[in-house]
């Protein structure tokens, strides 16, 4: 069985970590993490945490281990955790450049191809139908014109 975790605040972190439950401009994890760590200090332990907030136990503790070793900013996300982008916007202008000028169609898995062949930029044909779609086109002339001759 794990070791009891208790987190002790003074009155100036409590009143931090209760102003900072309640703003908006704050992402929810991070509210949440306030939460927890309130919670923690005020006799709840992990168990009864995890269940509140629908959580494993090991999130509230790791939670509770952020706020002693690194205080408040240990509630934030640390930058860098998300994958970065492997594409350019000029990337995706060229294939639709390359859909308007050239007189043919094109399937995600050519216009994949065409990608890494010429911009060495490698992304999967599922990956880069669904961006496309995103920016208004799916990548066939069909939709194109169609776009285009919609009536508004």
């Amino acid at each position: 069985m794990p070791a009891r975790l208790r987190v002790v605040l003074t009155e100036a972190e409590d009143l931090t970590l209760a102003q900072l439950r309640q703003a908006t401009t704050v992402a929810q994890r991070t509210r949440d993490r306030a939460h927890m760590i309130r919670l923690n200090a005020q006799g709840w332990n992990v168990p009864e945490i995890a269940k509140i907030f629908s959580c494993h136990e090991h999130t509230v503790r790791s939670t509770l281990r952020r706020w002693e070793n690194q205080g408040l900013g240990g509630l934030w996300e640390m930058p860098g955790r998300f994958a970065k982008r492997k594409w350019q916007e000029a990337d995706l202008m060229y294939l639709e450049q390359c859909l308007e000028t050239e007189n043919r169609t094109y399937n995600s898995m050519q216009l994949s191809e065409k990608l890494s062949q010429v911009r060495q930029v490698q992304l999967s044909p599922d990956r880069l139908r669904r961006l496309l779609k995103k920016r208004g086109g799916d990548g066939s002339a069909h939709a194109i014109l169609i776009k285009e001759n919609k009536t508004h």
